[in-house]
């Protein structure tokens, strides 16, 4: 059994079980009710409620603060209805052109819901925590609020299905969006138990909700909220995860990511059985930091070291591996006779004598003249002792599909007459564009090492803020634990990452509780800024839905000043515009399966 049918099935059994307790009356007897159809807990209680009274008294501060919240909600209103809009016209045009991406992780079934632990893009800890957080500033905010504008919270809770998916506040609904039309529902003679049952539930929820209201506006009429006040509520939500997202992100851009510094980029990614490497305890995933009593920072650095040891020499290699740190000695060997180093060919340049002389891409440069080809080190050493119109002799690996004349060796041959391409100087020019696929092997060790760009990583990290005065920004943001820089994914400081950096300065006591505090800071900077950015969008029963609603209503109440018609065409467009969004998610979600069908 797979791990989908696993979680499947218990989902089903959970279902079973909220099923025949909420029919029993078992959760009812908690104070706790099921949401729709579907088995999604709301799991209610009044503690904390004195608390929001406390908390509302700076009434001009929240009002300000919900305020700003509505424009904001306005800005990521437009700024989601565009992002999706202009997917679907991407994929629209993919259909036409006949060229549909496969279904793919991006859109996954299992990736549709922010749940830690389900989707593949959230850690389970670290989702877990800022789910948490995300749920609560949004769902207080808008009790704050609620007693900002003296409208009464019936209870809090959460919304639960397996794991926390959401929460709530529980207004006074008559309050916050007017009293509803009386109207005496009768059963039939012929009603259902069911019905029967359904009915007496609503006429008890509703007597307790009657005597829940305090005795003295027990005789007064319930006048809802202005439009006003009801946009300040729901908004206070949005604006509550965007301040969260802000201050998480400022500290972790900032004081945190400023405190964390690049080990080495030279982490081991192989070692050969019976090697010297093997022998001296070298393992897979350790990070070499120091040889002898030179630093080492990149592979490139461990390599010129090396080519400056003989067969027999004893070296000290000074690694790091999960915050330990250990000390090898090991004896430089000759490398084996049957290896061959070479610098791959990953492209090459039009018009160049490279092209002319028939190099192609997929080609390993062992040899120029009388000089081995060991790295790219030992290629741009070579090059620059050269002069224009040179004419060199370099032997080449062919590649798989190469069709020319071979060597008895098995390898190219071609007499190349360099050219320039500066007027600063004659340096010969080649025209090979080198491919560094980031790892270099060191056969006297018997070792493969992986360098990272760890630096680089770190770099384009701190230079995110920087680029927010772009929508290229905002994108890279927005996407930054799902698609990262180029389709990796940047899930935080844990794992293999996190070998390659260290806490320096004000963190350095913390020791790995600086990659702590990150990872938590960044997650709940994102999943804020994401449910507030989703929770823009006018669709109901999102926030974002009921504000557009509700101004909707005033703008074509202007128009009309007639009540009747502002409310039929509020209504109308709200739910266009509800359905299309629906529509467009659908269509984003299974859009890559169709086209493979077609």
């Amino acid at each position: 059994m797979n791990g989908t049918s696993i979680v499947l099935s218990i989902f089903l059994l959970y279902w079973f079980a909220v099923s025949v307790l909420d029919r029993k009356g078992i959760l009812e007897k908690y104070n706790i009710s099921t949401f729709g159809p579907l088995p999604i807990l709301m799991i209610r209680t009044t503690k904390g409620l004195k608390l929001l009274d406390v908390l509302a008294r700076p009434k001009f501060y929240w009002r300000n603060f919900a305020n700003l919240g509505i424009l904001l909600m306005f800005a990521g209103m437009i700024a989601m209805f565009l992002v999706i809009a202009l997917s679907d016209i991407a994929l629209y045009t993919s259909f036409l052109n006949k060229n549909v991406p496969e279904p793919g992780k991006y859109n996954s079934l299992r990736n549709i819901f922010l749940i830690p632990g389900v989707n593949e893009f959230i850690p389970l800890t670290w989702g877990v925590i800022a789910l948490i957080v995300t749920l609560v500033v949004h769902e207080f905010s808008h009790a704050i609020l609620c007693r900002v504008e003296n409208i009464r919270v019936k209870s809090m809770g959460i919304l639960y299905a397996l794991v926390p998916i959401g929460g709530f506040a529980e207004p006074d609904d008559e309050q916050l969006f007017g009293p509803k039309e009386k109207t005496e529902r009768e059963l039939p003679l012929t009603a259902t138990i069911e019905e029967i049952e359904e009915w007496e539930k609503e006429e008890k929820l509703r007597l307790e909700n009657e005597e829940a209201r305090p005795e003295e506006s027990k005789s007064d009429p319930v006048v809802g909220a202005t439009r006003t006040q009801r946009a300040r509520i729901l908004a206070a939500g949005v604006m509550a995860n965007f301040s969260v997202a802000f201050i998480a992100l400022l500290l972790f851009f900032g004081p945190v990511l400023g405190a964390i510094a690049p080990l080495s980029d030279a982490m081991i990614l192989s070692v050969n059985e019976s090697s010297p490497a093997y022998h001296a305890g070298l393992e897979k995933g350790m990070i070499i930091t120091q040889i002898n009593d030179t630093n080492i920072t990149t592979a490139v650095d461990m390599q010129t070291y090396l080519e400056k040891t003989q067969p027999g020499d004893t070296i000290r290699v000074h690694a790091v591996k999960n915050d330990t740190s250990s000390v090898h000695d090991l004896q430089v060997t000759s490398a084996p006779k049957d290896y061959i180093g070479g610098v791959l060919v990953g492209g090459v340049v039009s018009g160049s004598p490279a092209e002319a002389a028939g190099i192609e891409t997929g080609m390993t440069m062992i040899r120029i003249n009388n000089t081995e080809m060991k790295n790219i080190s030992s290629f741009v050493s070579f090059m620059e002792t050269t002069k224009a119109n040179q004419t060199v002799e370099v032997e080449l690996l062919p590649s798989e599909n190469y069709t020319g004349n071979l060597t008895e060796k098995g390898t190219v041959v071609f007499d190349v007459q360099l050219s320039s391409n500066s007027q600063e100087n004659d340096r010969g020019f080649l025209g090979v564009i080198y491919e560094n696929r980031g790892v270099m092997e060191f056969p006297m060790l018997g070792i493969s090492v992986w360098m990272p760009q760890a630096k680089l990583y770190l770099e384009a990290l701190k230079q995110i803020p920087s680029l927010l005065t772009m929508p290229a920004g905002w994108i890279i943001l927005f996407g930054l634990p799902i698609y990262g820089f180029a389709g990796e994914g940047f899930r935080g400081f844990s794992g293999t990452i996190m070998q390659f950096y260290q806490p320096v300065g004000w963190a350095e006591p913390l020791g790995i509780g600086i990659f702590w505090i990150a990872n938590t800071l960044l997650w709940i900077g994102w999943l804020n800024f994401y449910v507030g950015l989703f929770n823009c969008l006018p669709a109901v029963p999102l926030d974002g839905g009921h504000v557009f609603k509700d101004y909707t209503y005033s703008l074509v109440y202007r128009l009309t000043r007639n009540d009747s018609i502002s409310e039929k065409v509020s209504n109308s467009i709200t739910a266009s515009f509800s359905m299309l969004i629906l529509f467009s998610f659908v269509f984003m979600i299974f859009g890559p399966f169709v086209g493979q069908w077609i």
